[in-house]
């Protein structure tokens, strides 16, 4: 969960170093950084499985490289909805650095040009890899950060922002991390980038099921709008329950059980989902990040148990 408290501003109006640092921290949103590291990390295990090898500069530089893209749309979305009007004194959410004048909402895009410039450069380096396939991978990533609430029709004001994360936080993240490692592409892979999409997925609509009534207002037609708040959290639980069979039965060569321990993780949020609202719903949806964490390790203990 991302604090609510604001640190305190010196009489002067500027604030300490500390107190810049903690903020521009904030403005990151390092919460949600399992949602890019996780589908990675499901790549590498895959990989490691298959092959007995890691490229481990390889992997270092993958990660860090999708660390950045998460963090680079975070402070991009920041100051786009900041301009947009859409972060207003309602907002559920944890705060946002534009709209609370931490920085302005050109030191907040500055900051995410940079973070994605890093990550352009480190995609280079892959590239003496993995080739053009991860060039345009990466190109395509970056661009859609910028698109995700930029544009004439963001990314984000849509139905189809499930989608997008499906795609970019399962399938391109998992198979691209895999193609890396061992310049193949397995249907494996790519059934392992959808399963692990599907919880990415699930909280990008509950994130658009807490702001339900504030998107509408600033004219955003999310998925949660075009189905409705009950149908909404039957499609959550979906999302959640999903991954489950899809990985036992996907094709991975693996102990399949382990993943079973996730059904009690995923009850208590779909339960939780049903009897909160409101602010209550930030914290669901950082639980909701760490299940697909906990889904990537109990798969990783799968693959190792296998391996034995």
């Amino acid at each position: 969960m991302e604090s609510t408290r604001q640190t305190s501003v010196p009489a002067s109006g500027v604030s300490p170093p500390s107190a810049r640092l903690r903020r521009w921290i904030e403005a990151a949103r390092p919460r949600t950084l399992p949602l890019a590291l996780s589908p990675v990390l499901a790549g590498l295990f895959l990989a490691m499985a298959q092959s007995g090898q890691l490229a481990f500069f390889t992997a270092l530089a993958t990660l860090l490289a999708a660390a950045g893209i998460q963090i680079g749309t975070n402070l991009h979305n920041d100051a786009a909805d900041f301009e947009r009007g859409t972060d207003t004194a309602d907002r559920l959410g944890p705060p946002r650095a534009a709209a609370q004048g931490w920085f302005s909402a050109t030191q907040v895009k500055r900051a995410a040009h940079l973070v994605f410039l890093t990550s352009f450069l480190l995609g280079l380096l892959l590239v003496l890899r993995g080739g053009w396939p991860i060039f345009a991978l990466g190109v395509a990533a970056i661009a859609s950060g910028y698109a995700y609430t930029s544009g004439p029709k963001p990314i984000a004001y849509g139905p189809y922002g499930e989608l997008f994360v499906l795609a970019f936080f399962g399938v391109a993240a998992v198979g691209g991390t895999y193609y890396l490692q061992t310049l193949n592409l397995s249907l494996q892979a790519l059934v392992l980038g959808s399963a692990l999409g599907l919880p990415a997925a699930a909280v990008l609509l509950l994130n658009n099921y807490r702001d339900f009534e504030t998107d509408r207002i600033a004219g955003r037609r999310t998925l949660c709008h075009l189905l409705g708040r009950p149908t909404a959290r039957l499609v959550y639980a979906l999302l959640l329950l999903s991954p489950i069979p899809l990985l036992m039965l996907g094709g991975l060569r693996m102990q399949g059980w382990p993943l079973l321990l996730a059904l009690p993780l995923a009850a208590l949020l779909i339960r939780q989902l049903w009897r909160s609202e409101g602010r209550a719903l930030n914290q669901l949806l950082a639980r909701t990040g760490q299940y697909q964490l906990a889904l990537t390790l109990l798969l990783g203990l799968g693959l190792l148990l296998d391996a034995w």
